[in-house]
């Protein structure tokens, strides 16, 4: 086997985020982040409520800080009936939570009948350079391929995982306002960065949508814009309001969408999602959308932004149609959650779940075409601090500490884990053996 060689020449793909899950990943806020200016305390609560339909249809892993971190987090979901012996803690500090953008891309292959899984380590520069420092966000791939004892590919250039989304079949979608944004990869045209989806991730046919929805700091990530929910269908949001801000930039999105064909030359079905009413904190529009929903093991997670438009959502009816429930919440059951009114970042989703998880494939590597036939496993990650920091709850106190920075070897970028963080997430170089674990 070629060291030079990419995973698509191995054999890697992709899955789609419908495919069966081992377990879903998510990492916890810390409160001296800038994700939650002034309101850090109303979130934990959420993310408790957001684990309790989860931990129900398969594991949650939960990254935090240190023990005293973990020791907190696990009374929050005891006292929330989330039974501990679903969840499992890992220490892994990051800066922000929102591992779909910095934590790994899991991909997956049969090789001669063993099914077998690897990490792309993209590189992550927090939306273009906007929330400095980001290098231990940047380094959470490499410590899951550790811990997964998988091996782990590094392409060399910026990308998140919010920006993209597939159907498992070859079809990737994308936007040009954050994959063409000078502030990710400014020495690559466009030609060259599909070229690079196409060696990483094992697609074959890339759609680009224009730009975002307003508010977004991350220049226009998909998943609040159009996310598959089959090999063959896209759900969209659209604006109905033609004073709005984002009503233009959607129609452009849809028209787009009308004219787009999968990896086989088929047209693909396109359903309509509404937008939630126009959320604002301090004056400042936030990028609240139901694209951005989570698809788990039999249930699809939904903000619901305390907004009338839920409603649509959950009655399947999706511009005036009633297709939704033949795409994806049939045989799924709907999990909506409550969203509070704060921001999830400063021009963030409004307590949508916006990049704050990832999905880490099931090893059965036959793409399904969607959730009636799902195979594959899902994840997400971690967030921390690395400087000294002291938080206070009643009656409880969690003190941070700066972590050591330690080298794995060469294949690695400086990564900041303690020594008992390295007991517990690497129990040894990921190699060619390790591809069949």
């Amino acid at each position: 086997m070629s060291s030079t060689s990419t995973p698509a020449q191995l054999g890697f793909r992709m899955p789609a985020e419908w495919e069966k899950h081992a377990g879903t990943w998510l990492t916890w806020p810390r409160p001296d982040g800038v994700s939650f200016p002034d309101r850090y305390f109303a979130v934990p609560p959420v993310y408790a409520k957001f684990i309790q339909p989860l931990f129900q249809v398969e594991q949650v892993n939960i990254n935090v800080w240190d023990a005293d971190m973990e020791n907190w987090v696990g009374e929050l979901l005891k006292e929330n009936n989330v039974p501990l012996d679903q969840v499992l803690f890992h220490h892994f500090p990051a800066y922000e939570p929102w591992c779909r953008d910095h934590g790994p891309i899991f991909l997956v292959r049969d090789n001669n009948g063993v099914h077998e899984r690897a990490v792309v380590d993209w590189g992550y520069n927090a939306w273009g350079g906007k929330y400095p420092p980001f290098d231990l966000d940047d380094a959470i791939p490499q410590h899951i391929a550790y811990l997964r004892q998988l091996p782990f590919f590094s392409p060399g250039i910026v990308l998140e995982g919010g920006s993209i989304d597939v159907n498992g079949y070859g079809t990737l979608l994308t936007t040009e306002s954050c994959l063409l944004n000078p502030n990710r990869n400014p020495h690559l045209t466009r030609g060259q960065i599909e070229q690079f989806l196409h060696d990483y991730l094992g697609v074959t046919n890339i759609l680009w949508l224009g730009e975002g929805i307003a508010g977004d700091d991350t220049d226009g990530h998909v998943d609040g814009l159009a996310r598959f929910v089959d090999s063959s269908t896209i759900v969209s949001v659209v604006e109905e309001d033609p004073t709005d801000a984002n009503y233009q930039v959607l129609q452009d999105n849809l028209r787009r969408l009308r004219g787009m064909r999968d990896q086989d030359g088929k047209i693909l079905r396109i359903v309509q999602l509404p937008m939630p009413s126009a959320v604002e904190y301090q004056g400042r529009r936030l990028p609240a959308s139901y694209a951005n929903f989570y698809i788990a093991n039999g249930i699809v997670i939904v903000p619901t932004y305390r907004d009338p438009n839920a409603r649509l959502v959950s009655l399947h009816q999706p511009a005036g149609t009633r297709v939704t429930n033949r795409v994806w919440l049939r045989p799924r059951l709907p999990a909506f959650v409550p969203s509070l009114r704060l921001p999830w970042n400063p021009g963030w989703s409004q307590n949508s779940r916006k990049c704050n998880r990832n999905f880490r494939p099931d090893c059965r590597t036959t793409p399904s075409a969607g959730p009636n036939r799902s195979n594959f496993t899902s994840r997400s990650h971690f967030s921390a601090t690395s400087r000294e920091k002291t938080w206070r709850t009643s009656p409880r106190r969690w003190t941070a500490r700066a972590p050591e920075s330690l080298h794995f070897n060469s294949r690695l970028k400086t990564s900041a884990v303690s020594p008992t963080q390295k007991s517990r997430a690497c129990s040894g170089p990921a190699s060619a053996a390790s591809w069949n674990r």
